[in-house]
């Protein structure tokens, strides 16, 4: 159970201050200088490395199911332990979408949730660069699965544990800098839903892509770790 509380802590923090980064320091506050694209990269790959160093000994810090589905497909994790993991990952995110709405809607300006939303991600006619259902799903495969050939690899038994931390942050930087502007970037289900159930509607309603595709782009990622094609554990 304290690995799974790690986790539920752990994704909270991203969320809170990933997703918060754009929410509360974004144009929808009404701010002379809203925080920019590159700023909210920041927040989300900085959140991972400061929870990677602070409970990555306690639970691994996946802080996301598609991390803990190509932990279990590379043999790292079990069956139980994925379960267990994505349950309090989705309980962080949830919790840190609803201090996020309770925030940005307990201000003097106030916020509109329907207008500026809530960092949900989409796609189509309105959201960031208009792309289409293909674009968004083809890219959260490819962008989890380089995300988890990363960690995979740089926390396997060749790879450099005190590095660790700050190379996946960095590559989850890397991830947002390109898919911000497709989807909002997800590569983790648990940060998607968070959001879509304040948001409601057409974030709810395309949600499943943010689940599906996150997870496809994990195990692939766990595929190829363990046919050591892009790293080993031994």
């Amino acid at each position: 159970m304290r690995k799974y509380i790690a986790e539920a802590i752990g994704t909270f923090v991203l969320v809170f201050f990933g997703v918060g980064s754009a929410v509360l320091a974004g144009a929808g506050m009404g701010l002379s200088d809203p925080i920019n694209i590159t700023g909210i990269a920041l927040a989300f790959g900085i959140s991972v490395v400061a929870m990677a160093y602070s409970i990555g000994q306690i639970s691994g810090a996946h802080l996301n199911p598609a991390v803990s589905m190509g932990a279990l497909v590379a043999g790292r994790i079990s069956v139980t332990d994925f379960i267990g993991y994505s349950i309090f990952q989705t309980i962080g995110a949830i919790i840190a979408a609803g201090a996020i709405f309770t925030l940005a809607t307990n201000s003097a300006g106030g916020y509109d949730v329907a207008a500026s939303g809530m960092g949900q991600n989409g796609w189509g006619a309105g959201y960031g660069g208009e792309f289409f259902m293909i674009s968004a799903f083809i890219f959260e495969v490819i962008a989890t699965a380089v995300f988890l050939v990363v960690i995979l690899g740089v926390t396997s038994g060749n790879g450099s544990p005190l590095m660790a931390g700050l190379v996946i942050g960095l590559t989850l930087t890397m991830i947002h800098l390109v898919g911000i502007t497709i989807t909002g970037t997800s590569v983790n289900p648990a940060r998607s839903v968070g959001p879509a159930l304040f948001v409601g509607g057409t974030a709810l309603s395309q949600l499943w892509v943010f689940i599906v595709a996150p997870l496809i782009g994990g195990a692939i990622g766990g595929l190829l770790h363990r046919s050591g094609i892009t790293g080993s554990d031994d």
